[in-house]
């Protein structure tokens, strides 16, 4: 029998789903900095759109930023211009964190209504199913990371994941113009990454009518033509608004670099092999992921099976089916793989995993087996985070020096491992009592360990590795003299430009880059606002350089008699007299070394 629920069982259902997200993705979330090396770059983008009521073009340090389209640096930038924005976010990551934790947030509620409104006939406890199935959304390591930091990729996942809820909603109820909700919500996910959105759409819908053998139907009430007219309604006229103002630099960089490249060419040595994304749909729904692979197995065993026609109100798993396959199969043939690609498909996963888990008795041997295999992974981890001491040593980054010793010292990992041991015992529990419908409390000890681990660890990590950056600032707030120019050489940080919220010239380590930086201070000329150049930078005499431990001892930034104000970390301040790094570079100019600061850069900062 398919249990049915009622409007206010759904909606503490709904409020139960709110709680936990909130929890999960706001708890803390303004406590640490931005972390190098993506989110400054969103950040400060959005800052500078609120203090220059620039809406139209996104801009970093003096130069356009290309390469995602407005939504997001909309959203971060409101949040910016609040009243007393400095005094309730400090370190400015509330305004740049809440779009992607709101958004997951959001995502959450639209899974759990989904699944309690249809939960399909599979499934005894609509309710309970569609709490599991959002923690398994919420819980994914994925999710978890990315709804957490400031870039596009959660808000992607949300209005895209939305967007296709919606869309199928309205083949399964099809209620005069509620279907035009899903393609608007569409159109903002074209504002958020760009056509790609559209493009998973179309793919997911081609393959779900094909499982659903019933094109007709479907497409007669998701009304396919007027939708994409709808979202490119909506989408359309920031591209045509910003390809006006910035021609061909923004169609190049944009529509050639970040979209075309990307998918056919590697960009940033982002090169990895075919099954790359296979891996990734493993890590991504750690510790349910046999859950996840029997209800793919379940899915394609269902496509073989003759006049298998499954009803609208049924076809939710076919359909989460359908969306996780097109994303696997798009971006498996990318030449461009980032493990941020497999974000939209996290909510199919969670409706997968979901329904798996709260299947009838018929099933019930795979998801012991399932079970089973969740439990021993999340042991696994409990053992590993234990003997902490017998590996974390082998953990080696130079931008973190100490990270394993204080990692041992916290004693974190104890609290961590305590946390899954707590869920292993659950797991256990289930098995041996041979109630398979109760995920949920398995997973309530995995929010307990993202409370008092991940946070801790995130604690952790920010001091080691962005505190130093903090204090650089703060240093180079309180010592530069009036338009003295600043510079950043060797491990590049676009949080400097964040936290001091001036121009950085930002230059490699190499011979290059000291006949750059010479050059970039005659020639060069940037702005923050629309009424002031860069242009005293080569009058003043001396420059302030932030360069690494590594890079000061090299032979092309080595003795250059800097005046040095302080150091952080592995980070040193220089005050430096402007003729000694022109004669540098006059020297490396005369072995054979010329400039290529000119030269095209789409991701030059």
């Amino acid at each position: 029998m398919n249990f049915s629920i009622t409007s206010k069982e759904r909606e503490r259902g709904l409020l139960v789903i709110l709680f936990l997200g909130v929890l999960i993705c706001t708890w803390q979330l303004g406590s640490t900095g931005l972390f190098d090396e993506t989110p400054p770059l969103f950040a400060a983008a959005s800052r500078a759109m609120a203090a220059t009521n620039d809406w139209l073009t996104p801009r970093v340090n003096g130069l356009p930023r290309f390469d995602k389209p407005p939504l997001v640096y909309w959203l971060m930038g409101f949040f910016y211009s609040l009243p007393g924005q400095m005094i309730w976010d400090p370190l400015g990551t509330w305004s740049a964190r809440l779009p992607s934790a709101l958004s997951t947030i959001l995502m959450m509620l639209f899974l759990g209504d989904t699944v309690m409104r249809w939960p399909t006939k599979e499934v005894n406890f609509p309710r309970r199913t569609a709490v599991v199935t959002s923690l398994a959304f919420a819980l994914s390591p994925l999710v978890v990371i990315w709804s957490r930091i400031a870039v596009s990729d959660a808000l992607l996942c949300s209005t895209l994941g939305i967007s296709m809820i919606l869309i199928w909603r309205s083949y399964v109820n099809p209620i005069e113009k509620r279907w035009v909700f899903g393609w608007i919500i569409l159109g903002l996910a074209i504002l958020t990454k760009g056509p790609i959105a559209l493009a998973i759409s179309i793919f997911s819908f081609l393959i779900f009518g094909i499982v659903q053998r019933d094109y007709y139907l479907f497409l007669n009430r998701i009304k396919p033509v007027k939708g994409i007219l709808v979202s490119l309604l909506v989408s359309t006229p920031w591209y045509f608004l910003e390809l006006m103002k910035e021609g061909q630099a923004f169609w190049d960089s944009f529509f050639g670099y970040h979209n075309f490249q990307r998918l056919t060419s590697v960009v940033n040595s982002h090169y990895e092999p075919w099954w790359f994304f296979g891996l990734i749909l493993i890590i991504a729904s750690l510790p349910f992921t046999p859950f996840l692979i029997v209800g793919i197995w379940n899915f394609l065993n269902s496509l073989i099976k003759v006049n298998n026609k499954t009803l609208p109100e049924n076809s939710l798993f076919n359909f989460a089916g359908s969306w996780l396959i097109s994303i696997l199969l798009l971006f498996t043939f990318a030449a461009t793989k980032l493990p941020s690609y497999w974000l939209p498909a996290t909510p199919a996963a969670a409706i997968i995993i979901g329904i798996t888990a709260s299947q009838k008795k018929g099933k019930s041997l795979k998801k012991t087996i399932s079970l089973l295999f969740s439990t021993f992974i999340i042991f696994s981890f409990s053992i590993s985070l234990l003997s902490l001491k017998a590996w974390i040593y082998r953990i080696n980054d130079p931008e973190i020096p100490n990270l394993s010793n204080v990692l041992v010292y916290s004693k974190i990992n104890i609290v961590g491992a305590i946390c899954l041991l707590i869920a292993t015992f659950l797991g256990v529990y289930l098995l041996m009592i041979k109630d398979l419908n109760k995920l949920i409390i398995m997973q309530i000890p995995l929010i307990l360990f993202q409370i008092f681990f991940m946070l801790p660890f995130w604690k952790i990590s920010d001091n080691l590795r962005q505190l130093p950056i903090r204090k650089v600032s703060s240093l180079i707030l309180s010592s530069k003299l009036q338009n003295e120019p600043i510079a950043m050489v060797g491990i590049n940080k676009p949080s400097l430009h964040f936290y001091t919220n001036q121009v950085i010239y930002y230059e490699k380590a190499s011979k290059e880059g000291v006949v750059n930086l010479s050059e970039r201070l005659y020639f060069e000329k940037r702005s923050l606002s629309k009424s002031s150049l860069t242009d005293i930078s080569n009058k003043f005499k001396t420059i302030l350089i932030v360069i690494d431990d590594k890079t000061s001892m090299s032979p092309f930034w080595r003795g250059l008699n800097p005046n040095v104000l302080g150091k952080y970390s592995i980070y040193n301040v220089w005050r430096l007299d402007r003729n000694m790094l022109d004669i540098r570079a006059k020297d490396i100019r005369s072995s054979g070394t010329y400039s290529d600061w000119r030269e095209y850069n789409p991701e030059r900062i």
